[in-house]
This record gives C-alpha cells, structure tokens and sequence, in this order.
C-alpha cells in the first residue's frame, strides 16, 4: 500500500514540479527536495512504523524528480542537456548500487539499517547544500 502511495506522490511530485520549475529556481527546488528526502530519511529510523508515519515519510520521498531535468536545461543548454541528462541517469544508478552495497555491508556489520538511513538522509542533506552552488550559464548555447 505504501509503495502505492510512494507511486501516487511521485506521478503528483513530478508534474507539480514541472509547473514549478517554468515558476521557480530550479536550483531551489531541487536542494527543497534534497533536502526534504534527507530529512524524511533521518526520520525514517526514529519513527515508530506505523501507517501514519511510513505514510509521512512516503509522501516526502516520493515529491522529487522534474527539477533535475529543469536545472540540466538551463546549465548546458536544449542542445547538450540531452547527453548530460544521461550521464546523470548514470550516475544516479552507479550511487544507487553503491548506497545498496554500503547498506547491506552496514547491516552486516551492525545487524540494522540505521546507520545507512542516516548516512544517506546526511547525504541527501549535503547534496541539498551543494546543489546552490550550481551556477547558471552565463550566454546561452547555441542552438
């Protein structure tokens, strides 16, 4: 069910992020939705696992994505943004494997997942920080 609702929040996320990126810094909202998947992911130990509170961290693990396309676009341009967008696909999969590895060696050493919920909401915290120091492109590229 939980998943259903992560779903349903990642489809709203996604277009309400559209929106807000033709209205906002995309710079912005992205190191908003860092930030906020960091902090729901250093709650996540703390909760209690009810319904009501994997809800809450559902609906904020699931309000992300669009902003990344956007801020790609008005960095390297309509013409580059293609091919740097799936370096960054890439990447994304290249950290996933790693925080899944770093996660299962955690859990073997300590016998919980706590310490990988907290490195990675730490992570997804600093990822917030850094994201502001993307800098816009100063002339456009050509088309």
């Amino acid at each position: 069910m939980l998943m259903g609702i992560f779903g349903i929040f990642d489809i709203v996320g996604t277009t309400a992020s559209g929106w807000l990126s033709d209205r906002c810094d995309s710079r912005v909202l992205l190191c908003a939705y860092y930030g906020l998947r960091g902090l729901s992911l250093l709650y996540l130990p703390r909760s209690d696992f009810s319904i009501g509170s994997l809800g809450l961290f559902t609906v904020f693990y699931g309000l992300d994505w669009i902003a990344t396309v956007r801020l790609t676009t008005d960095r390297f341009g309509a013409q580059l943004s293609p091919l740097v967008y799936g370096w960054i696909g890439a990447g994304h999969q290249l950290g996933a494997a790693t925080a899944a590895y770093g996660a299962g060696l955690i859990r073997v050493w300590t016998n919980q997942y706590v310490d990988a919920f907290l490195a990675a909401g730490a992570a997804c915290v600093a990822a917030a920080i850094l994201v502001m120091l993307i800098q816009r492109r100063a002339t456009p590229l050509p088309a």
